[in-house]
């Protein structure tokens, strides 16, 4: 697609959504997105200016690691959705964010937010204020939330760039080397579009670090470093080599030891945590790093798989 080389602040999904929604003119006449062209062509893209958020605040708890007046680092808890969507109108992040800010926080959001020339819009704008990364619903740990919009374009850089420090523990199933790397390709699964592949022709490169924090009965505590941050590249990774994260009700599978199925079965989700994030300031140029320990249903599933089966430990 040629407006996707452009260097657009747009997504090819958005991109062709706009081509869909008729914002995109060839020659004059709405364009499709699998029309070729050719020398003399004369094409128009000018997107609507995107609309403030729309979202009220909800006075939803957060625990803050640390805030000033360009960001808010937090420990995102499992079971909270980051920002609003079709299948979750309100109860998310964003709406907790909303409130805690405060009215002139809002204000400032809705300011930073509304310029259509904005490289921010990749990822912020309508109904995503601030937000630089995401974590699944299910997953927990540090999140950090630009509150204006020089802080989430250097934000965004520091992602693009792989130059942030971002650790995670997961408990996986089975007994994995102490440590390894995996590198792929990645991208959509081929057949179920909702689900992301590391066995796919083409697709973008995916690097996963880890090394074995202590050996339980039937599963590995390990500790994971990204190198880059596809959407549940985590999941996929381990999943696709024969080691799902214990409770992944997505890419994982039922577990064959009772014991463990039990376990999996009272987390009722992935046992992933987002325990550490580095980054440099965007405006100060500190280095801020936050860590967190797992919420107290992993401690509990890590505590019950311990005993006399299981190898020896190692601290983090």
């Amino acid at each position: 697609m040629w407006l996707a080389a452009r260097d657009l602040p747009f997504s090819r999904s958005q991109i062709r959504r706009r081509i869909d929604e008729g914002e995109v003119r060839l020659n004059g006449a709405p364009a499709r997105a699998a029309q070729k062209l050719r020398v003399g062509d004369r094409l128009r893209f000018v997107p609507p200016p995107p609309s403030a958020p729309r979202d009220l605040p909800e006075a939803i708890p957060l625990t803050v690691l640390f805030e000033d007046a360009h960001l808010i680092v937090i420990d995102k808890p499992p079971g909270l959705v980051v920002h609003p969507a079709t299948s979750h109108a309100s109860g998310t992040l964003v709406n907790a964010l909303l409130h805690h800010v405060g009215e002139e926080g809002r204000a400032e959001l809705t300011a930073a937010f509304s310029a259509a020339s904005s490289a921010a819009f990749s990822i912020g704008g309508e109904r995503r204020p601030g937000i630089v990364h995401r974590l699944d619903k299910d997953t927990s740990g540090v999140m950090v939330v630009a509150k204006d919009e020089p802080t989430l374009v250097g934000l965004q850089e520091q992602f693009q760039s792989h130059s942030l420090d971002r650790r995670y523990l997961a408990l996986v199933e089975g007994v994995v080397a102490e440590e390894g790397t995996f590198r792929t390709r990645y991208g959509r699964h081929p057949r179920e579009r909702k689900r992301f592949s590391s066995r796919v022709a083409g697709g973008k490169l995916a690097i996963t670090h880890w090394r074995v924090i202590e050996r339980l009965t039937g599963a590995t505590l390990v500790e994971v470093r990204l190198e880059t941050g596809r959407t549940h590249q985590i999941r996929v990774h381990f999943a696709d080599h024969a080691h799902p994260v214990l409770g992944d009700q997505t890419y994982g599978r039922t577990p064959r030891d009772p014991r463990l199925r039990a376990v999996a079965d009272a987390l009722g989700r992935q046992a992933l945590h987002a325990a550490v994030l580095g980054f440099v300031h965007p405006i100060s140029g500190a280095r801020i790093e936050c860590s967190t320990e797992p919420p107290l249903d992993m401690r509990q599933t890590i505590a019950t798989l311990r005993g006399p089966a299981s190898g020896s430990t190692r601290t983090p």
